[in-house]
């Protein structure tokens, strides 16, 4: 049987890409639905999702609640949560409507690699095969049967590390599925920030995420750095 899938794609401030991010999920499988869930951009990025053709829908800012609004609009039987500035493989769709047919299969990630070269994002890259609390994260692409997404309360409505918590309330109830492909995500935060800087920013509060610091404190944080309000 034919699984139907919804694509879910978090935009804050995305005019120059999100229409790139659609069309390459059309490219790819023109049936599917694609939902892009606008969390109050002030540049062209709603007019370009017009544009496209692609489903629009508004919500509070912060991909919790973005993900969260798109999974409440969308129809599909299995939700892909999708980064604006990351791109499936080229045979994704094959391979999710493959894995998915197993019913045991309730929820995966992507493996993921970066649009530029650093040996270190390499090297972080390659531990994304492993499905740990320090390896799987939203940019992978997260991909789940919409029952369980409902069963297990969706997405926290926090505005960081939404994804790390979706996946430690998966793996309460089973196995996070790894699957044997790379998205390809945009290492634009690393070129930005630095690379060693920015991977250090990123130890050290995924440390105060483990260590109790609540994600609305997190996103004081870390927010000074990162004004654009990109997703």
């Amino acid at each position: 049987m034919m699984l139907t899938f919804s694509v879910i794609i978090p935009a804050l401030n995305e005019e120059k890409g999100i229409g790139h991010c659609i069309a390459a999920v059309w490219a790819l499988a023109p049936e599917v639905e694609v939902i892009v869930v606008d969390g109050g951009s002030e540049d062209g990025t709603v007019q370009v999702v017009q544009q496209t053709g692609a489903m629009l829908c508004h919500s509070a800012q912060g991909r919790g609640p973005q993900c969260n609004a798109g999974a409440r609009a969308a129809s599909g039987e299995v939700l892909l949560f999708l980064h604006a500035d990351t791109f499936l493989p080229a045979q994704a769709f094959d391979l999710l409507q493959t894995t998915f047919q197993e019913a045991r299969v309730q929820v995966a990630k992507f493996q993921i690699q970066f649009d530029q070269y650093h040996w270190t994002l390499a090297t972080c890259a390659k531990f994304s095969r492993f499905d740990t609390i320090l390896t799987s994260f939203g940019d992978q692409g997260i991909v789940v049967r919409r029952p369980f997404f409902d069963h297990i309360g969706g997405f926290p409505n926090w505005p960081i590390y939404e994804d790390v918590r979706f996946f430690q309330q998966a793996r309460r109830h089973t196995r996070v599925h790894v699957l044997p492909a790379q998205v390809t995500s945009s290492a634009r935060r690393f070129v930005e920030g630095g690379f060693y800087r920015q991977l250090l920013r990123n130890l050290t509060f995924m440390g105060r995420y483990l260590l109790g610091v609540t994600p609305q404190r997190i996103a004081e944080l870390y927010e000074p750095s990162n004004q654009r309000g990109r997703q």
